[in-house]
């Protein structure tokens, strides 16, 4: 039995509210479970300098936790004076899993900026970010169309992402972090709404996985993306 006594391909209940900054062009609260990350996005008139010229625009991502996103005290990156290599390989990964769906020379030169804040963490905070990522791009895109700034197909797919893991011997859907921290196999996939894969994440924690197991993960993780890939299209 899990420890939050859902099934094996069960997820935790799942909530996404778009509109909820006031001066973003596009933002979303998403929540996994008590996982809480708001995503923003922002619209720049310019790209990174070794894209200038070339007619192609560039989507990028921005992570952190808030100091209390934790059950201890985190302290900021900015006192810090440095992000961890943790949060930029985070952060990383969710501008890649945007850009798989983004036309950049159909967005001309521009720069989107998904910002994801991490207000409250309990296991899948890079697949709640690009989830709800998505969304926030997907509304400044649309905003952008408003004003005659882009035409159709700048934005060519969905995409979404869930953690799997197997847990006490089994694969199961979606972890917190009691399964996270417990997990023999850790993963994470971003897939696309037309089931391409974007990236997959996998570490054996204990013992190695073997491909059956590998194959039944991928199994859960595609059915979770359907039914995020889902809500996506209800909320937009």
């Amino acid at each position: 039995m899990r420890p939050s006594k859902r099934a094996a391909d069960e997820m935790r209940p799942v909530t996404m509210e778009r509109g909820v900054s006031r001066h973003a062009e596009g933002s979303c609260l998403i929540r996994f479970g008590n996982t809480q990350v708001l995503c923003t996005a922002s619209l720049e008139e310019r790209v990174p300098v070794w894209l200038r010229g070339g007619g192609k625009g560039w989507v990028t991502a921005e992570y952190g936790m808030l100091p209390r996103a934790t059950a201890e005290r985190t302290r900021r990156e900015a006192a810090a004076g440095k992000q961890s290599g943790r949060t930029l390989e985070i952060q990383r990964l969710i501008g890649r899993s945007l850009r798989a769906v983004v036309d950049l020379a159909a967005l001309g030169e521009r720069q989107i900026t998904i910002d994801c804040d991490v207000l409250q963490a309990d296991g899948g905070t890079r697949t709640a970010a690009i989830t709800g990522g998505w969304i926030a791009l997907s509304d400044c895109i649309a905003w952008m169309k408003a004003r005659n700034m882009v035409g159709n197909g700048v934005l060519k797919d969905h995409v979404a992402a869930v953690s799997c893991g197997i847990v006490g011997g089994e694969a199961v859907l979606d972890l917190d972090y009691a399964e996270d921290s417990a997990a023999e196999t850790d993963a994470n996939f971003v897939m696309t709404g037309s089931g391409g894969i974007v990236e997959i994440q996998g570490t054996a924690e204990s013992a190695p996985f073997s491909e059956a197991q590998f194959a039944r993960l991928l199994g859960l993780a595609r059915g979770g993306i359907d039914r995020l890939v889902g809500m996506q299209r209800l909320s937009v």
